[in-house]
């Protein structure tokens, strides 16, 4: 009887579920968007029980196509969107709140407010996370719950609630609140983990004011976590890997040696250099992350987060209306041999690495009477690898490593002018591989390892295969000239949105 891997990949905008056989390859998928809320300008929410309620439907819907029962499924791996709060009820399993989403901008004020006032804190949660102190990280929304939605607070310190990434969130759903654990990559990412010790850091909660009660239990991303409640799929099924979307993808791009790296084209994008066993802290606006642990050792990675790349590719679908579904975006680029000096900047909800700038805000630049959509369609996707090439120059000088080529992976990695403007502008291959479900592949190979599906990382680079690789073709004083338009364009976008000092 075959055996399969389950992934539950929770991603912003939907939620989806593949099985994987031993060779790595999709033998069922299925998926379902869930709603997006923006009750205020930069905020962004999810409801917590349809990110559970989807990831359910799916995971069943999944193996009703492919005819299987929970006897064939070895192990469940979940990858998740990161950073996303949510802070629910031990006892009932309700949130108190909608979940805050890591696009969220709600907490500029106070971030801001806690750097001018205690200038101290910054190197503190530097040195012992990796981060910068940021809306974007879970910490502050966390604290911005505690303090906002009322009774949560007391109830919290009585510890009654309990917090959790959506890894979290889908563990404790699945095991009936018998689970409430995170793997080290999600715990790295919400300012309140100690990379170096591995550890919720004492001293961090205390300075965000949050109780300590309210987190989970941190463990390596391959590890047996428990098992699900017979309820949901029939019978038991052991939850054996876990980790954040682009800790799995850069897992899943068997990026297994330090100086490689990965972007992950989705709502934003998320590039990540392995670099080993050691961190490094970086001094060009990058942060330092748990890569994953497995095989009792940690791996580190420098990363650099685009907070809206798919998502500006939505925003010409949905707000304005251009085309008709984002693969139609390749199509009407190509229609014109460039943007005609106009530059598209979608910081909808400020700029991310190397900028961390959380009140700058989309432009677009350079018009003139002769631009047309399909420039501005141009520019966009355009966009997309321009902010990619930020990070990507920033983390050649942190490491040290020069960048032989990138992996991609994600939905636009299947957009060809996409990737073809990425090889020219950052100068450098890119290779995309024949299976570019890399995030939700990490995460069966986290799982798969840990109930011994896969022996070890050998096996699982049989799996890697490349479909395509784009070569630079621009010359150096095109790329240099395009560079700096869009440096001045980014320059129109900083600080946009932050409220004027009063006299």
């Amino acid at each position: 009887m075959e055996t399969y891997i389950m992934a539950l990949d929770a991603g912003t905008t939907s939620n989806r579920c593949i099985l994987f056989n031993h060779r790595g390859e999709m033998v069922s998928v299925a998926q379902k968007e869930f709603q997006q809320f923006f009750p205020h300008p930069g905020w962004v929410e999810h409801d917590a029980n349809e990110i559970w309620q989807t990831q359910l439907i799916v995971a069943r819907e999944a193996l009703r196509k492919a005819g299987i029962t929970y006897r064939q499924v070895a192990a469940i791996g979940i990858t998740n969107q990161r950073e996303t709060t949510i802070v629910w009820d031990r006892k009932t399993g309700q949130p108190v709140s909608n979940a805050i989403v890591w696009q969220c901008r709600r907490t500029s004020d106070f971030t801001e407010r806690l750097k001018a006032d205690y200038p101290e804190v910054v190197d503190i949660f530097r040195k012992k996370t990796g981060l910068v102190i940021d809306p974007y990280f879970s910490g502050t929304k966390i604290r911005w719950i505690l303090d906002n939605v009322p009774g949560v607070r007391e109830r919290a310190e009585k510890g009654e609630l309990a917090f959790g990434t959506v890894d979290s969130w889908l563990i404790y759903k699945l095991t009936k609140g018998r689970v409430h654990v995170t793997d080290y990559s999600n715990a790295s990412r919400t300012l309140l983990f100690n990379i170096h010790t591995l550890q919720w850091d004492e001293e961090l909660c205390r300075i965000l004011d949050i109780p300590m009660s309210l987190l989970p239990e941190a463990k390596p991303s391959s590890w047996v976590y428990g098992e699900t409640d017979p309820e949901f799929f029939g019978g038991p099924v052991k939850i054996a890997g876990a980790g954040g979307d682009q800790q799995c993808a850069l897992f899943g791009q068997t990026c297994f040696n330090p100086g490689e790296a990965k972007n992950t084209y989705g709502t934003g994008a998320f590039l990540l250099m392995n670099i080993g066993e050691k961190p490094v802290l970086s001094n060009n606006g990058l942060v330092t992350t748990i890569a994953w642990g497995l095989d009792n050792k940690v791996v580190y990675a420098l990363e650099g987060s685009v907070y809206v790349a798919g998502a500006a590719i939505q925003w010409l679908r949905d707000e304005l209306r251009v085309v008709d579904s984002s693969p139609d975006s390749e199509y009407y680029a190509t229609r014109v041999k460039d943007t005609n000096g106009c530059y598209v900047v979608p910081a909808f909800t400020g700029l991310g690495a190397p900028y961390w700038d959380p009140y700058a805000r989309g432009v677009i630049t350079g018009l003139t009477r002769g631009v047309n959509k399909y420039h501005i369609i141009r520019a966009t996707l355009e966009s997309l690898a321009f902010q990619s090439n930020d990070v990507l120059e920033a983390m050649e000088k942190d490491s040290g490593y020069p960048l032989s080529s990138l992996k991609v992976d994600g939905g636009a990695c299947r957009n060809d002018f996409l990737m073809q403007f990425q090889a020219d502008i950052s100068n450098a291959p890119i290779r995309r591989p024949s299976c570019v479900e890399t995030t939700a592949m990490g995460a069966s190979y986290f799982a798969g390892l840990a109930v011994s599906y896969w022996e070890g990382r050998d096996d699982i680079l049989k799996n890697w295969s490349i479909d395509r690789e784009f070569m630079p073709r621009m010359n150096q004083d095109e790329r240099e000239k395009q560079l700096r338009g869009w440096r001045q364009a980014v320059a129109v976008t900083r600080g946009w949105a932050k409220p004027e000092e009063k006299a």
